[in-house]
């Protein structure tokens, strides 16, 4: 099963079981003063994504198998997945 590390400011941050569990991590990392074009503009958020063809891949210290730069389209994506997910308050 593949496992996915997400990293932020070039630490990892969390782990997830898919690539849309991912993105939606990063939403709460997002400083409101920014847009997500501007975060993923910035060198210093670099929010990453590294696949991982298992957790035990990962655990042994196993190169990844991908890395994945997050686009800011992608968390917009994930932010708009999340809204409409949301009950009306």
């Amino acid at each position: 099963m593949t496992f996915y590390e997400l990293v932020w400011q070039g630490e990892g941050f969390s782990d997830a079981a898919d690539l849309e569990e991912a993105t939606a991590a990063f939403l709460e990392l997002k400083p409101k003063e920014l847009s997500w074009s501007e975060v993923c503009s910035d060198p210093a958020y670099g929010p990453t994504i590294r696949r991982y063809r298992s957790f035990d891949a990962f655990l042994d210290n196993e190169d990844a198998i991908e890395t994945i730069v997050v686009t800011a389209a992608m968390l917009e994506a994930a932010e708009a997945g999340q809204s409409a997910e949301e009950p009306p308050n």
